[in-house]
């Protein structure tokens, strides 16, 4: 069956809500994304905190078992927490399944010998500290490139800009695409035009949004949403399965990430981890095979992108400008 022959897809409870007298609201034609991938599609997925090659393996060994799609993989703890040896397998395990690689850049502040993010505001952030931090992001970038990665995760405007521009000039190649971390994501219409015009081509906006507040950011930018539907602890641990045919509604065309709560943080990852990486990446999938089920239930699983699909489309950028 086309999307365009599918029944509109049904609210959560709206059948039997409907019986006793309390219908579900009529949703708003105008609150509706206008935007989609350049293949028509409205979602992708991804599974995140995939930390190396044997989590790969686990991921993509239960992705198979139980039939969940996977557009994207992506990775936390750092380009440089990785040999050559272990990208250049990541690489070719998601080449041989068609799954986009994307791979952190470079040191952050939260492991770097200043005191601002270790205070009670957490001043600085994840952000490149000094030309030294944004160097060594660079670094990252173009060996992570060199290797065959085509996506790179980044938590600061500046390595963002500074890596568009490397883009632009062939530094990088052309079809390397940059996704916005989910620690530094904005709450905001404005901020969000301005992460797409610094280059991105994913953003990650936090998951503690309204329905409303998605409309609003949507309407001021085209790049693709990134949406925890299930988020880590540490990023409020919220659970919002139920809303995801609402969020790809409004929010399209969005990345379906399936996070996972109540787990212990692995990053930077290193073998003492192994047994909690591998359990956590073995559930990620199992919790988006349960959104992928419940879409289906409620006639919202039209309009996945093809499997193999990564590039985001046309985006608004500012000028790159001359090399000073």
């Amino acid at each position: 069956m086309s999307d365009s022959t599918r029944p509109a897809p049904r609210r959560p409870g709206s059948a039997a809500l409907a019986l006793i007298g309390e219908p579900v609201p009529a949703d708003d034609p105008a609150d509706a994304s206008p935007h989609s991938f350049p293949d028509g599609g409205t979602w992708r997925t991804e599974v995140p905190s995939v930390e190396g090659p044997e989590a790969l393996a686990t991921v993509l060994k239960e992705s198979s078992r139980l039939d969940v799609p996977i557009h994207r993989i992506s990775q936390g703890s750092g380009v440089w927490m990785l040999t050559d040896d272990e990208i250049t397998e990541m690489t070719g395990a998601c080449a041989e399944r068609d799954i986009e690689l994307c791979l952190f850049t470079g040191p952050r502040g939260t492991w770097d010998i200043g005191a601002a993010t270790r205070t009670d505001s957490r001043g600085g952030g994840l952000r490149a500290r000094g030309h030294d931090g944004l160097a060594g992001c660079v670094e990252d970038a173009v060996r992570a490139t060199e290797l065959g990665v085509r996506c790179l995760l980044v938590a600061d405007e500046g390595v963002l800009w500074t890596l568009h521009r490397l883009r632009e000039r062939g530094v990088l190649p052309a079809d390397t695409t940059f996704k916005v971390s989910a620690l530094v994501g904005p709450v905001n219409p404005a901020s969000y035009a301005v992460w797409e015009r610094l280059g991105a081509d994913s953003i990650n906006i936090p998951s503690d949004l309204s329905f409303d507040q998605l409309t609003e950011i949507r309407r001021a930018g085209r790049a693709p949403m990134d949406l925890y539907i299930e988020a880590p602890d540490d990023l409020g641990g919220y659970v919002r399965m139920y809303d995801t045919g609402e969020l790809i509604r409004r929010g399209a065309p969005v990345y379906l990430k399936f996070g996972l709560s109540k787990a212990p943080g692995i990053y930077p990852y290193g073998a003492h981890l192994r047994d909690v990486t591998l359990d956590t990446a073995r559930e990620r999938v199992r919790r988006g095979r349960l959104v992928l089920d419940l879409l289906a239930r409620h006639g919202a699983d039209g309009g996945m992108s093809p499997l193999g699909s990564r590039l985001p489309g046309e985006l608004r950028r500012f000028p790159a400008g001359p090399v000073s």
